[in-house]
């Protein structure tokens, strides 16, 4: 049996197989253990058999093969995915964003919009607010709605938490009527539901049972849509989420709901729910049909884990439920796969999290875009896919059914269904012609095409996106929801601009092309990075707007951010349809607001890229480089801001491009690092930037420099004037020269004094020795322009020089040559010291003792201790003679490990000839031995 298809692999329940996509669609064809190959309409089961070949491979095996095709699948993906970045990126900072939270009031995940009010409906946890539409920080209305105490404690008695289970999260926010709005709420995991009016904006306690129309956890997935004053939802029906439902519940009507079984609906998480108005002006008298939006578990494909598959399905809205068979049960329930996949990379994205559709007059042209993601979420891909809506139709109107079939006697597997379909067509809405057959409603439809729909919920073809593949590709990001506006430019051409948000609280604005699609902005909405869980468009004519939901609050932002382009050519390089450079004002502007004398006026726009169709820029202020001045030896920091995300920097240093080198360092943010400036480093300095569009390069000036070394100059000397200074030594005599200006005005209105000392880098007159004679005058150069380099002075008091007054030379006055020197004695006395007394202490080995013997003027030569012990001990004992004799040990000493003890108490040798002597030798110590008098006996020693 066929597992499932990826990456050019087929797996199935015995071995992976090879596939080659341009011979055959092998992922449509179904292998059967027996050999046996069932295919669709598409591939022959000819073709299906003529090109595989099925290895016998071991079922303990099969996991690892799957497993390791798998990983290198992931790998290829990782290495040569989609590399899409945003042109430009905004912090949060830098937009202006409005934003709206409440103290003690989280979960701002429901938001309902109302443009004929001008009111923005939030459901929190515990609370429902009425914002101003232009700008959400104005709250106009709120109104709680907290769980009674009882109800608390029935929640936490079922184990679930107090703090965040057993509030009362609103989940379902719909427009009711033009008075009233129908509220539902989780209620400590007991859903609750109650009409909300708008006029003094109170809950009117009308409460009904939340269960099929609300989650009971705050945490699970579900979707609701109001149409024509029924609600439709996808959602959990009992307290352990076990049992899925799609339901509509209306007053006059009792609630219509799924089948509960696998077959239907199996472990789904609803995103989505939409009504596409098919019904009117149809020629056959077709119904309206909600769609809905959901990934489940397959039940069609064998894996080695949960494989998750996205879907769509479908009911009709005047579905009544049968009469016999599927009583008040859906009889017009379909569902079927779509397809969102990389067909270069053959890696299929399984998990759909938000849907949006663009609705158009006829139903027909109406485009669906989905956001993907891979089940094995480190994967970091996303993808937008899009599909048209005569693409689903035609595969619930005419596609095939998938049936289940038993597989040696135990197994059952779904295969495509190739035998007569009843008539009328299993879940199809009524029509005309089954109207002509007295079929008026799903009560009349017969058992045969109800117990069909029953058994055969699943579609076997699959809904393939527009271009057989995503719109849009990102790596490295995980989109959470979607909303798309269609507008059109001013080449007169209809553009989708894509806005997803991220887990990250990061939002993209992308827009479609023939071609591909373009990331023009990435905005930060969020201070802190969480997930955006809802998103709203509003296209009013005054301006549109995104309303973004998250845990911690409400924010709202502009669909464009025009005025933040400052130049002509990021204006036609961001390839914004919302934005168009105004040569009049000189300035990019958003030609969807209202401007003034806009038919005298001339815009440039250009989706590609071309921005030579921008007028030739002025001279600007940043042809005038900016000074910077350092000091030798220190290191200069030049910033160059660049925008573009797709620009890359280069940097020219007196007009020759810049390399990387020990001396440059490329920062991140384009910025460039100069280390130890040195004169040879300095110059004009410029940040370029090159982006390509439109087949072309767009060359520009971002930012330039001229980098100076900080030189202070010496005075013009006017006269040398030798001082000489007394000397207590009579002996000697020293003098030394000092430098004075002219004295006259120095610019300040004051009599100059003595010129301050300074510092030269000027090479041509090589510096004078530090050690000089000290009769020898300190004189440089009868030129006033020289400038010189002055070596400080001595830090004699007998040789000081003139006091230096200059505040950038003032290191020249501080010698440190002296505090050096003296910390160095210190140090060497400290070893000296340290050094001796380890020797007195006898803690360094013989020489050092040696030398200590020679210190204090000992004669007698170091001996190492125990040597008389050891000489007692290496003596050969001469044999006894007598047994009168006392005993001796014989030969060489045994070593028993045993510390040698008195011979007293339990430790002594019984002997007769020494027991006159046991007091007192008992009377000393265990080890005081007298080396010298007597050898040297053991306890454990043999006694004879």
């Amino acid at each position: 049996m066929l597992v499932i298809h990826m990456g050019g692999w087929i797996f199935f329940n015995e071995s992976p197989i090879a596939s080659r996509r341009h011979d055959v669609q092998l992922e449509d064809c179904i292998i059967l253990p027996e050999g046996r190959i069932l295919s669709s309409s598409r591939a022959s089961w000819k073709s299906c058999r003529g090109n595989l070949t099925l290895p016998k491979i071991p079922e303990s095996n099969m996991a690892l093969s799957v497993l390791g095709v798998f990983l290198g699948l992931l790998l290829e993906v990782s290495a040569h995915g989609p590399s899409s970045v945003p042109r430009t990126s905004w912090r949060h900072e830098e937009v202006s964003l409005a934003e709206f939270s409440e103290p003690g009031v989280f979960n701002y995940s429901t938001l309902l919009l109302s443009e004929e009010r001008g009111a923005l409906y939030v459901g929190a946890r515990e609370a429902v607010f009425e914002l101003d539409i232009n700008d959400v920080s104005v709250k106009n209305n709120q109104v709680l709605w907290k769980v009674p105490a009882r109800d608390m404690r029935l929640c936490t008695l079922k184990g679930k938490s107090e703090e965040t289970d057993c509030q009362n999260y609103i989940r379902v926010l719909q427009v009711l009527d033009e008075e009233h709005l129908y509220v539902c709420g989780t209620h400590a995991f007991q859903p609750l539901c109650d009409y909300l009016s708008l006029k003094d904006f109170t809950l009117m306690g009308k409460q009904d049972d939340g269960r099929g129309k609300c989650s009971f956890d705050p945490a699970q997935s579900f979707t609701t849509v109001m149409v024509d004053g029924e609600l439709y939802s996808g959602t959990a029906y009992n307290f352990l989420g076990s049992e899925p439902i799609i339901s509509r519940f209306s007053r006059p009507q009792s609630l219509l709901r799924t089948e509960y079984s696998t077959s239907w609906l199996n472990e789904p998480s609803f995103v989505f729910a939409d009504v596409i108005r098919e019904g009117s002006n149809s020629p056959d008298g077709d119904d309206d049909k909600i769609y809905y939006f959901f990934t489940e578990v397959s039940v069609e494909y064998e894996f080695f884990g949960k494989l998750l598959i996205p879907r769509i399905a479908r009911v009709c809205k005047g579905d009544l439920g049968g009469q016999r068979t599927l009583q008040k049960k859906w009889t017009s329930f379909l569902k079927a796969k779509l397809v969102c996949s990389m067909p270069e990379l053959n890696f299929v994205f399984n998990v759909v999290h938000d849907v949006f559709i663009v609705k158009t007059p006829d139903w027909r042209e109406t485009v669906i875009y989905g956001v993907f993601t891979s089940q094995w979420g480190n994967m970091g891909l996303s993808a937008v896919c899009a599909y048209n809506m005569t693409s689903v139709d035609e595969v619930f109107s005419k596609g095939k059914y998938m049936q289940k079939a038993t597989v040696e006697q135990s197994h059952t597997k779904w295969v495509q269904y190739n035998g007569i379909t009843p008539s009328p067509r299993p879940g199809a809405c009524i029509n005309n012609q089954n109207r002509m057959q007295n079929i008026t409603n799903s009560l009349l439809l017969p058992d045969k095409t109800l117990q069909f729909v029953k058994d055969h919920p699943l579609m076997a073809d699959p809904v393939l996106p527009i271009g057989h593949g995503p719109r849009l590709t990102a790596k490295d990001v995980n989109y959470t929801q979607i909303v798309v506006e269609r507008v059109t430019a001013l080449d007169n051409r209809v553009y989708d601009v894509l806005f997803t948000a991220t887990d990250k609280g990061f939002l993209h604005k992308s827009v479609v092309f023939e071609g591909g699609s373009h990331i023009i902005e990435e905005i930060q909405l969020l201070k802190n990075p969480q997930p955006i869980k809802t998103l709203l468009l509003s296209t009013k004519k005054e301006g549109s707007f995104l309303y973004a939901g998250s845990d911690s609050g409400v924010v709202q932002s502009p669909t464009a951010f025009c005025g933040k382009y400052m130049t002509c050519t990021d204006c036609i390089l961001a390839r914004d349809p919302y934005c168009a450079w105004d040569t009049r004002a000189t300035s990019c502007i958003n030609i969807f607001q209202k401007q003034d004398n806009r038919q005298h006026r001339k815009f440039i726009q250009n989706l590609r890229g071309d921005a030579d169709e921008c007028p030739s820029a002025l001279p600007r202020s940043i042809d005038r480089p900016r000074q910077v001045v350092v000091k030798p030896g220190s290191s200069a920091e030049l910033a160059c801001s660049v925008r573009s995300n797709l620009a890359q920097v280069f940097w020219k240093v007196n007009d020759s491009i810049l390399t990387e080198s020990g001396h440059f360092l490329l920062m991140g943010d384009s910025g460039l690092l100069i280390y130890s400036v040195a004169p040879q480093n300095q110059g004009r300095y410029d940040c370029w930037t090159v982006e390509s569009a439109a087949g072309k390069n767009f060359t520009r000036l971002v930012a330039s420099y001229s980098l100076q070394l900080e030189l202070p100059e010496i005075s013009p000397v006017s006269s040398v004037e030798i001082v000489k200074v007394p000397d207590p030594d009579p002996s000697s005599s020293r003098t030394i020269s000092t430098t004075t200006a002219p004295r006259g005005n120095n610019g300040n209105g004051n009599t100059a004094g003595p010129s301050p000392l300074t510092p030269s880098t000027l090479s041509s007159v090589p510096p004078p020795p530090l050690t000089r004679p000290a009769t020898t005058a300190n004189v440089y150069g009868a030129k006033t322009e020289t400038k010189l380099y002055v070596p400080p002075q001595s830090s004699d008091s007998r040789n000081q020089g003139p006091e230096i007054k200059d505040p950038h030379a003032k290191y020249l006055q501080y010698d440190n040559s002296n505090a050096l020197l003296f910390l160095f004695l210190l140090f060497f006395l400290l070893f000296l010291f340290g050094l001796g007394y380890n020797c007195y202490m006898q803690y360094l080995p013989g020489p050092c003792l040696r030398l200590r013997a020679a210190v204090l003027g000992s004669q007698k030569k170091p001996q190492r201790e125990y040597t008389a012990c050891e000489a007692g001990l290496m003596e050969v004992l001469p044999e006894k003679q007598d047994r009168n004799e006392p005993p001796h040990q014989n030969g060489a000493l045994r070593d028993t490990g045993y510390e040698t003890e008195p011979e007293s108490g339990n430790g002594k040798i019984p002997s007769n000839s020494y027991e006159e002597d046991n007091d007192s030798t008992s009377k000393q110590g265990p080890f005081d031995i007298n080396c010298e008098s007597q050898p040297i006996e053991f306890a454990d020693a043999d006694a004879s």
